[in-house]
């Protein structure tokens, strides 16, 4: 493999309050959504608690400088609390679902987060100066008395230890019946739709108290209901394009310019299944469980149970590229319906110069598939084979029945708990966070060169 796609471990942060991952975690502190600021500087995570953890990048070291900045806990704050639904006796979980930068347009950063049901809109700013020399207060802030006050001076702004301070600017609720799947914030950065399983709103972030909806697939009768929608996203520079994935397996393609409700497609995205490869499972393990533009705007990339599949906008009959990314569970799929495993939603990300794909699997493992070579690489996001500024050792699965190498590891001796569910690639740069369970680990190129 190239080295490029060979990525050395750079750091690791323990999002939880315990030290080692042999100690229990709480569900709290399980990671559930990571998510890269538009220049990298800045890396969000939101978890099943309701907190936001923000990382920034440190400047690079002047000893070493050609060495990447680490990041280092920026900012922590608690986005939803759990609520209850009195109407619908119904318990509405704090988990952060998705969490979405707003491109930066002054010296604060903006970020949209959301739980199953409200959406908010965080101001992240920094304040290292204070007023002081008040005429009307003393030092500790009191009023004097106004008798008291003979001559007039000048505040002045002096120096103080950098504070970051996170404050709620919006609030959208109230919009949504089913579970928010997803957000996504529009390239005209004045808009940003909202998924859930059945239905898509187009918010102005500027309103709260009410948004328009683009797509409605409910049906007039539930029992007639056959798919739900999985993932929807705006296209990178296209205000008036978006996309959004379905439990079939289908991806539609919308145009706001040609009807204010979105119910038709542009353009519909299905590979026809083979009908000798049918099975009990097909129907679950097809579903689209997220969906990424490129950043040229030109293709699609979709993760679905076992495969990651690149799709051309001008083609929709059948995917570009299919990669496996762990082939060898077909003959686990029944013991993975059992365990609920085959339900997970595996994220997918895309590396800067779109030459690169990543998305997760189980036992800790992601894999990365160079897209011009066509050479894959299995690596692994643990704490117990992992020592920092190592080099990570490529890792392979030995499927069942098959003849078994050296460092091969059994499908049978596979850990189905700890998963990879949530990834995210530098928009620049060859730096990847990887959310494994209650910990976030960050990884570089070992070379700081750019994947060809």
């Amino acid at each position: 493999l190239s080295p490029s796609l060979l990525m050395s471990l750079s750091w690791c942060v323990c999002l939880s309050s315990h030290v080692s991952l042999s100690l229990p975690h709480y569900s709290s502190d399980i990671i559930s959504t990571v998510e890269f600021n538009h220049t990298g500087e800045l890396l969000a995570t939101g978890d099943k608690g309701g907190r936001v953890v923000i990382f920034q990048r440190e400047p690079e070291g002047k000893t070493e400088p050609f060495s990447q900045g680490e990041y280092n806990v920026y900012s922590t704050f608690q986005s939803h609390e759990p609520e209850f639904d009195y109407l619908k006796s119904l318990e509405i979980e704090e988990k952060i679902n998705k969490i979405r930068w707003l491109p930066q347009q002054n010296a604060a950063h903006f970020l949209l987060s959301t739980n199953d049901k409200t959406i908010k809109l965080w101001k992240v700013s920094e304040r290292d100066k204070r007023p002081e020399g008040y005429n009307l207060k003393d030092e500790e802030g009191r009023i004097k008395d106004i008798s008291t006050v003979t001559s007039l001076q000048v505040p002045v702004l002096m120096p103080m230890d950098l504070m970051v301070e996170v404050s709620p600017r919006r609030v959208f609720a109230n919009a949504h019946t089913y579970h928010v799947n997803s957000i996504s914030v529009n390239s005209d950065c004045e808009t940003y739709l909202s998924a859930d399983d059945l239905r898509i709103n187009l918010w102005h972030l500027g309103i709260t108290d009410r948004s328009f909806n683009i797509v409605d697939i409910k049906p007039a009768n539930m029992e007639d209901l056959t798919e739900v929608i999985t993932a929807a996203e705006f296209h990178p520079f296209h205000c008036n394009l978006f996309v959004y994935s379905s439990s079939k397996g289908t991806l539609r393609l919308c145009d706001m310019r040609e009807q204010a409700l979105c119910d038709k497609h542009s353009k519909l995205f299905e590979e026809p299944e083979d009908p000798s490869a049918r099975s009990f499972f097909s129907e679950i393990i097809s579903s689209v469980s997220d969906v990424k533009f490129s950043h040229s705007g030109r293709y699609l990339l979709t993760r679905d149970y076992l495969t990651a599949k690149v799709w051309d906008l001008n083609m929709e009959n059948k995917p570009l590229e299919t990669y496996q990314v762990h082939d060898y569970l077909r003959s686990k799929l029944c013991s993975l319906y059992e365990n609920d495993c085959i339900f997970d939603k595996f994220e997918c990300a895309w590396n800067g110069s779109d030459s690169v794909i990543m998305t997760g699997a189980y036992n800790n493992f992601f894999r990365m598939f160079d897209r011009n070579t066509k050479r894959d690489v299995t690596l692994e996001a643990s704490r117990e084979s992992s020592k920092p500024r190592a080099v990570l050792k490529p890792r392979r699965v030995c499927a069942a029945g098959s003849k078994r190498r050296k460092d091969d590891i059994s499908v049978d001796s596979l850990d189905f708990s700890k998963k990879i569910l949530h990834t995210a690639w530098h928009p620049a740069e060859n730096i990847i966070a990887i959310a494994a369970t209650n910990n976030l680990y960050i990884f570089q190129d070992k070379l700081n060169s750019e994947m060809h």
